[in-house]
């Protein structure tokens, strides 16, 4: 919205540099479309904008010396200057509509843009959103002129001060700071440059939705009215994105969490408080012990810790000065001790290694927990199950000597690959996420620490041959970390498992274990998560299979019909009997309903297995059996189905062969290789 640079009119020429290295120079108050016309008369047909120095100008900018770019539609960065202007003509379009509206911040999203709204009268609803369409169909009709013009800062603000939140922006800025104004027919307003000089190209637009906003984002703000839209340069990419959007609508884990009734959240009993009814729950405990018996397979110790801890622990451990934020307040017990909510499981492990002297025999020492935690999540951050105030990690901690570390870093990794081989979970990628070194109040401040860890974490991904990207700032505040990262049925980037490296909490807390040579050493710490908490995984995996979850995870495996009640009920329980007994989840439908109702409702309700009794399978001793999206039923002895089914759900529900094996993780990784 403020520009860095002056734009140059005194100056007889600007030297301009383009991307293949050539240079030319160009009289003074050129503008960015001079430059694309003089290329060719195509791309000056075609530009959308400009990059100068890696930032968006207008088309109707002048240019000064630098390195451009000339955008178009073909580009990524000409959708984003089609969603800027959107958002632009988006407020004008409000304006007529609503005079006395005012605004707050605009800007886009992954898939299009918003504007927030402050409209006293009349908020706008989802109602109004049809009115606006069409008065913005009518004014990009119009070809209508966006006009642009800089001014200082404190102009801008003479021109926005009867709208506070308009006057809030501007003061934020630096006293110097030169504002890009643009306006279409008497509505004014400012923003960030790359903005369209009319309307023409906004013809695929439309607007979707509405909601509610906090201003700058913060809950103890006056709440706002988003209005959320997308634009495309062909119908083409709109239908495409339609489509995007209705199968993330279909897949999103909070429409399936209430249409199978696996969880709630009630904000008026608790936001991101989470309840899990009864299939949610099934769901959920399956994860847990299937998890628990993996880890306990692969040499780890599984504790129980307290919720609760004294604050002092947090203050040793760095948690209290780098994450207060997002932590609880403490509660004063009245006698001098406070305690927190605990928001992290790793002092708690701590203190369990420290509870014995530890030898070098000892370690790696591999402790885990499902470890409950409580964080303080903004109420505008919270969204079903993946983000929320209270969860449960799958938390692991190894204290290792220097010399372990890179055997356990691959054993922690290969397992991680087995557990994803299980679920059926292939989509993800590697991250190196390490600290941001100009950042000094955000990470423990031990440049030699740093340097060490992250050295080490890179030396075994590059032993391992695997493909990752490296980002900066994203490292936790104690050391760098592997993070694997998938996507939403959202589309938003996500951390299913981590591996950290932690040199700093064993310092912190003195841990030692006494070495070979008789002598006392300081251990590593490797914390990792391997499906991250159970709430965000369950929501991850119920957007992965669409709440058709396979049979071993399925919440009712199987259904049970009988055709009579009178005549079959008998058989069908003394079914469900045999079925139960060999751990198989399991219901009769013996409600007064017609079979086709009974039988849709089970296709509805994702159940993997519909199985109708009647004369001919009491005859036969069988059952017809009806797979989870398949029209035809076929007839299984019964002895046979309840066998295969057994064996489906101890195989995860793979046809033929176990899953995780070796080969499987073999296979995985060498996916994810350069």
């Amino acid at each position: 919205m403020w520009q860095n640079f002056k734009e140059v009119k005194d100056m007889a020429e600007v030297k301009l540099t383009f991307p293949d290295g050539k240079e030319k120079n160009f009289p003074a108050g050129t503008k960015t479309i001079d430059v694309a016309k003089s290329i060719s008369t195509s791309l000056g047909k075609n530009a959308v904008a400009g990059k100068l120095n890696g930032q968006l100008i207008d088309l109707m900018a002048p240019v000064s010396d630098g390195k451009i770019e000339l955008i178009t539609a073909k580009d990524d960065a000409g959708l984003k200057v089609l969603w800027n202007t959107a958002s632009l003509v988006l407020g004008a379009a409000l304006h007529d509509l609503f005079p006395a509206m005012t605004f707050g911040e605009r800007g886009l999203t992954e898939h299009g843009f918003y504007y927030d709204t402050d409209n006293a009268a009349k908020p706008v609803s989802i109602d109004d959103l049809a009115a606006i369409n069409d008065h913005l169909a009518k004014m990009i009709a119009d070809k209508m002129a966006i006009t642009r013009q800089v001014v200082k800062k404190g102009d801008a603000l003479a021109e926005f001060k009867a709208d506070p939140y308009k006057t809030s922006l501007l003061n934020a800025l630096p006293e110097d700071a030169q504002v890009v104004l643009y306006r279409i027919g008497d509505y004014l307003d400012f923003g960030e440059q790359g903005v369209l000089p009319d309307t023409h190209l906004l013809k695929v637009t439309k607007l979707l939705s509405v909601a509610g906003a906090y201003w700058q984002g913060k809950s103890s703000n006056k709440m706002l009215q988003r209005v959320y839209g997308t634009a495309f340069f062909t119908q083409k990419q709109m239908d495409a994105d339609d489509a995007r959007r209705k199968e993330a609508h279909d897949r999103d884990h909070r429409v399936i969490g209430n249409q199978l009734d696996l969880f709630f959240v009630d904000p008026k009993v608790g936001a991101g408080l989470p309840y899990w009814m009864p299939k949610g729950a099934t769901i959920r405990r399956t994860i847990e012990r299937y998890i628990i018996d993996k880890e306990v397979a692969h040499g780890y110790q599984h504790v129980y810790t307290p919720v609760l801890m004294n604050l002092d622990t947090y203050k040793t451990s760095g948690h209290w000065e780098h994450y207060r934020d997002d932590m609880f307040p403490p509660m004063d017990m009245g006698d001098g001790e406070e305690l927190e909510l605990r928001p992290m499981n790793c002092p708690s492990h701590i203190q369990i290694y420290n509870h014995h002297i530890r030898s070098y025999r000892e370690l790696p020492l591999r402790l885990a927990e499902l470890g409950m935690m409580h964080r303080y999540e903004k109420s505008g951050a919270l969204s079903g199950l993946q983000r929320v105030r209270e969860m449960t990690l799958n938390d692991g901690h190894t204290f290792v000597m220097l010399d372990q570390i890179k055997d356990e870093f691959k054993k922690i990794l290969n397992l991680m690959i087995e557990v994803y081989a299980d679920f059926d979970i292939s989509d993800y990628s590697f991250r190196l996420s390490y600290r941001d070194p100009n950042n000094t109040e955000k990470y423990f401040d031990d440049d030699d620490m740093w340097n060490r860890a992250q050295t080490m974490l890179k030396g075994a991904m590059d032993e391992l041959g695997l493909k990752y990207t490296e980002a900066e700032g994203e490292a936790a505040f104690y050391g760098p970390k592997l993070d694997v990262q998938t996507k939403t049925a959202l589309g938003n980037e996500e951390t299913l498992s981590t591996i950290q490296l932690d040199f700093m909490l064993p310092e912190r807390f003195d841990l030692k274990y006494v070495g070979r040579d008789g002598e006392e050493h300081r251990p590593v710490m490797i914390h990792r998560g391997l499906v991250s908490t159970m709430e965000r995984f369950t929501a991850y995996l119920t957007e992965m299979y669409k709440g058709a979850f396979p049979t071993w995870l399925a919440p009712i495996q199987a259904v049970i019909i009988p055709v009579k009640n009178d005549l079959h009920g008998d058989y069908a329980r003394e079914v469900k009997r045999r079925m139960a007994v060999n751990g198989l989840r399991v219901k009769i439908d013996d409600r007064n309903e017609k079979m086709g109702y009974k039988i849709r409702e089970a296709q509805t309700q994702k159940i993997p297995y519909t199985l109708v009794i009647g004369d001919q399978e009491m005859g036969h001793a069988s059952v017809s059996v009806r797979h989870y999206g398949e029209d035809k039923a076929i007839t299984e002895d019964t002895n046979m189905y309840i066998d295969a089914m057994i064996a489906e759900v101890h195989n995860y529900s793979r046809t033929g062969k176990l899953s995780g094996t070796e080969a499987d993780v073999t296979q995985q990784l060498d996916n994810q290789k350069n």
